[in-house]
């Protein structure tokens, strides 16, 4: 992975990797011990799971929109080219 200038998106990548293995974790101890029958500690849980999802949703944004702004296409058939707005890309812009 290619380090990031940006340091903002840098702590975006950190925090969904972090994210995503706490997710991971936190399923596969359910799936291996099974969930518990109090209803506080379900309720507790699945508002754990959905917090957590919705920081891996709100960093994978975050990502995506700074991958669109700055990557060049990576395809280089004439039909790939063709359909990119170059005027509006330029590397040299300041962050």
């Amino acid at each position: 992975m290619v380090a990031d200038s940006d340091s903002r998106i840098a702590w975006h990548r950190a925090q969904l990797k972090k994210n995503r293995a706490e997710l991971r974790q936190i399923e596969t101890i359910r799936f291996t011990v099974g969930s518990s029958s109090d209803a506080r500690a379900q309720n507790e849980a699945r508002r754990q799971l959905a917090e957590l999802k919705d920081k891996i949703r709100q960093s994978e944004q975050v990502i995506g929109q700074h991958e669109k702004q700055t990557r060049r296409p990576l395809a280089t058939d004439l039909r790939s080219l063709s359909s990119v707005s170059w005027g509006t890309w330029d590397a040299n812009v300041p962050r």
